[in-house]
């Protein structure tokens, strides 16, 4: 029994080492990679820093990433959990969205943030500037409801 044991503790250890050689390509881009959406819905000061501190991260062309996203498994679960992000609002592609998802995507964006899944728990457990207080909730909420009386 303890042979197996060792021989799967030697083999998973192996893969984790081989993990560390072959990342996941990274969520970077240069330029003003929001600037279309920024132009086009306006946000103020404030909501725009809240856009940035809790939202642009996953659900944009550009991630700052922590430190310890060099470390393998960590950087396939983040990578993923940016992929996932962008699938389903990306403010960098805002431009190629018609009228009518642009309307949608803010809806889902209030109720997201009005019912707290948004920022995830995962994310503001290491990006405590992310959890977003009542004030801020409010105000991504007022200025997303205006928004999206203009489309």
């Amino acid at each position: 029994m303890m042979k197996i044991v060792k021989k799967i503790a030697i083999a998973l250890l192996v893969v984790l080492i081989g993990m560390q050689f072959y990342r996941p390509e990274k969520n970077i881009s240069e330029g003003d990679y929001v600037a279309a959406f920024e132009a086009e819905t306006k946000p103020s000061r404030e909501v725009k820093q809240i856009l940035k501190t809790a939202c642009y991260d996953c659900h944009s062309a550009n991630t700052e990433y922590p430190w310890y996203n060099t470390i393998a498994p960590v950087s396939y679960w983040l990578a993923d959990h940016i992929e996932d992000g962008k699938k389903h609002l990306d403010f960098s592609d805002w431009q190629n969205y018609d009228e009518k998802k642009k309307d949608h995507k803010l809806e889902e964006l209030i109720e997201e943030v009005k019912g707290g899944s948004m920022p995830l728990n995962e994310y503001t457990w290491t990006h405590a500037d992310a959890k977003l207080s009542e004030e801020q909730i409010s105000a991504l909420v007022s200025w997303a409801e205006k928004t999206r009386a203009t489309y």
